[in-house]
This record gives structure tokens, sequence and C-alpha cells, in this order.
């Protein structure tokens, strides 16, 4: 009896050890352009693998590459996590993707995959001048020397003039297949999936903790993609456009108040937009809304909205810390900030278009739509007339003014209550008038 007590106490005790023994691996994976959805997926996983204790974090990476400074913070987050971090290469590790790449302490690529191509290019795919291409060049050898990692292949990688004998010729960007980036030292070894990495990484035994993003996680990432900020700048503007055709308040600042939500609620919780940007935007829309319902006119009110809303969702898709702007030093702060700013112009230009378009064919267009609006034509030669001419025999009569017009008011002729207007400035109460004309469907007056 006490021999199998104390079998079944060591079985536990070895239970117990074995699982204490095995490596702790944070697993997640980037497959798509890299941008702020994949920065924010890092943070996550960084975080996540920080507060489980994790003893590596695996990263399977399959991308053509994306925004230069999303692809810097990554490479960052990489560079100083707190426990070795695997890139396991499943396809492609091109251009940003490169830089994420050997920016992890070890790398192993599926057969067929390859690294490189790593030249900075603008959204048509056009190489971007040397002051562009000198900053990547100094990121690729700065994190290929930090890992142990030959720099001048690295920077081959981005500069077409740099030449490696046997590796690199003249005139082109170096790609490695799987098999030449293990040659050259920037590949561990290949594999088919994230099982046989670790295997060959012997890391053994081992348990995987796979990054699990909730609905809302998700969510998020598809509201801070800049094509859907600039649909939802499209809804903001098309909605207030909307609004202000159609009399009180219905469905379109509705739709225009959710897509403000859906623009800063996002960007907000990334730390993008700051409790500022949120402020000015506000401010904006009460001096718009001001201009528009209550000062006569057009001036400084109704622009100086526009100018800060237009302000706010620029500087909302721009990194800051309160008023320090994060800027990526690859590229100019004024084309960043440009850049920003061609997102927000096409979704208010878009935006006011569409809902030019759209008025048309909803409330004018022969649809069940077309209802809203009357179509039909009341012509002169069939009687009718835009102003009521039976007021013209007011004209010449004398009578007293029944409320203090400023200009307009009312009027008291021979016990009659009349709408009209001053002719020359403002007329008190009780004072007499003579009306001189009827004008644009009023009663013109002046005292007599």
């Amino acid at each position: 009896m006490k021999i199998k007590s104390i079998l079944l106490l060591l079985v536990c005790w070895m239970t117990v050890f074995a699982a204490s023994a095995q490596s702790k691996v944070y697993y997640y994976k980037i497959d798509d352009n890299i941008s702020k959805p994949a920065l924010r997926l890092t943070e996550r996983a960084v975080k996540d693998a920080t507060e489980m204790k994790a003893d590596y974090i695996l990263l399977e990476l399959n991308t053509f590459g994306g925004e230069l400074d999303a692809a810097d913070k990554i490479r960052t987050l990489l560079m100083n996590a707190p426990m070795p971090t695997i890139a396991f290469i499943n396809n492609n590790a091109a251009s940003a993707g490169a830089l994420i790449a050997i920016a992890c302490d070890s790398i192993y690529m599926a057969a067929g995959s390859s690294i490189g191509a790593a030249s900075v290019v603008n959204q048509n795919g056009e190489i971007m001048p040397d002051k562009y291409q000198s900053y990547m060049r100094s990121l690729m050898r700065a994190t290929a020397e930090k890992n142990h990692r030959n720099p001048d292949i690295a920077q081959a990688m981005v500069d077409p003039d740099v030449e490696i004998k046997g590796i690199s010729e003249k005139g082109k960007v170096l790609t490695f297949t799987s098999e030449e980036a293990i040659t050259n030292g920037f590949c561990e070894g290949t594999a088919e999936k994230r099982e046989e990495v670790l295997q060959n990484a012997q890391i053994i035994p081992y348990s995987i903790t796979e990054q699990n993003l909730s609905w809302i996680d998700k969510f998020i990432n598809f509201l801070v993609n800049p094509v859907v900020s600039g649909i939802l700048i499209m809804c903001i503007v098309g909605g207030l456009y909307f609004e202000l055709q159609s009399p009180g308040l219905g469905l379109p600042i509705i739709i225009a108040i959710i897509g403000a939500l859906l623009f800063f609620a996002p960007h907000y919780l990334e730390g993008l937009a700051q409790h500022w940007e949120i402020l000015i935007f506000l401010v904006g829309v009460l001096l718009l809304m001001l201009e528009i319902f209550v000062i006569p006119g057009f001036g400084v009110a109704g622009i100086s909205g526009i100018i800060l809303i237009f302000t706010a969702f620029i500087l909302t898709m721009v990194f800051n810390v309160g008023f320090k702007f994060n800027f990526n030093p690859s590229l100019d702060a004024a084309a960043q900030v440009g850049t920003s700013a061609l997102i927000v112009v096409l979704g208010t230009t878009a935006g006011f278009f569409l809902s030019l378009w759209l008025g048309k064919k909803l409330i004018t267009a022969d649809t069940r739509f077309g209802s809203l609006a009357l179509k039909t034509e009341l012509e002169t030669d069939k009687g009718f007339s835009a102003q009521d001419l039976r007021m013209q025999q007011y004209v010449g009569r004398t009578g007293v003014a029944s409320t203090f017009m400023r200009p307009a008011g009312k009027i008291n002729i021979d016990g009659e209550i009349l709408e009209a207007t001053s002719e020359h400035g403002l007329i008190d109460k009780g004072a007499e008038i003579v009306v001189v004309k009827f004008e644009n469907a009023q009663l013109v007056v002046k005292r007599q």
C-alpha cells in the first residue's frame, strides 16, 4: 500500500514537473498589408505574452509590405520584447515585411517563400527618392546588426546600388529564397507549419497560446483601416449635407453622428485621437451649425467651423501623444500630414458628390422615393403665379406699424394686420407708414 502511494505521488510530481518544464509559446499571425491593424496585433501580442510570462513569441508572417511607420513601430516592439521572438515566413516577407522578419531573433521559412525587396515605394509602386530610402537602409542595417546578421545584405534588400560579390548584383534589389536565406545567415531553417518551426528550434516540450481576438478587437482593426476611415468621413459629410437639405432632425443627422462615433472612437481607444482633437471637431460642428441656423449669410464662423472639422480629421490620423506628434523620420512631416489630408479630402469630396447624386436619385427620380418631392409644374399660362397679386391693392395706402419693424414686422391698414418689411432703417411700433411697393411677395413700407 505504501509502495502504491509512493508511486502515485511520484507520477503526480513528474506530471507537475513536466508541465512546468514546457516552454510557453505565444503565437499570432500577420497575413495582410502592414498598417495600423497589424501594429495593433503586435502590441496586443507583446502585452499578452509579457503578462502570461511566455518564453517565446512566434509570429507567422505573410505580407507584401505596407506602411513604413507601422512597420517601424512593429520592429521596435519585437526587438524590445522581453522574450525571444521567432518569425515564420509562410510565403512572403517583402518590403516592410522583411524589416519585421529581420527584427525577430530567429527566422524560419516555408519552402518556396521569399524575403527582401525592401525599397520604399509610393502607392503606385514607384521607387521613392533617395532621402526616403536612406532611413530604410539605416533601419535594415541596424536591425540586422542587432540580431547578428550581415548588415550589407540587409542594405542590399533596399539599395540596388549595393553590390555583394556572389550574392547581389548592382542595379537589382536583393530578394532571397528560403535556401539562399539559410546559406547567407538570414534564416535558421525551413518548416511547413508552426509545430515544425518549434521542433526545428528545439523548443520541446511546449504549449501554444494562440492570439484570440474578440469581435470588438476585430471590429476596431477594421475601423482603423485608412480606406474605412475615408468611407466614414463620406458618411459624416453626406449625413450633414442631407440634414441641411431637410427641415428638422432626421435619419441623415443620425447617420452623420454614427459615422463620427465610428471614426473617432477606435482612434481614441488606440491612442491615435486625443481629447483636444475630438473637441476641435465638436467646436467646428457647432460653429458650422451656428453659421447656418443663426447667423445670416456665410462668414467667419462657417469657414472656421469647416477648417476645424478638417483639421480634426487630419490630425486624428497622425500618431501623437498630447500635443507631441510622432512623425516617421523617413518621411517629411508635411508629407505625412498631406497623406492624411488627401484621405480626408477624397472622403469629403466623394461624400459630397455622392450626396448630390443620391439626392437627385432618391428625391427627384421617378421611383417610389420620388414622392418625397412635388413634381407638378404650376405654369403661368394656366393662371398660376408665384406671388399673391391681390397684395398689389395695398400699394400707396397708409397705416401704422403694429410691431417694431427691424426691418420685418407687421402693419395695420384699416384694421387688417399684414406682413411687411421696411424699405430703409427701423420703424418704431405705432409709427405711421405708407406702402411703397409690393416686391418678392412682400409689402415694402416706409415712414410717412
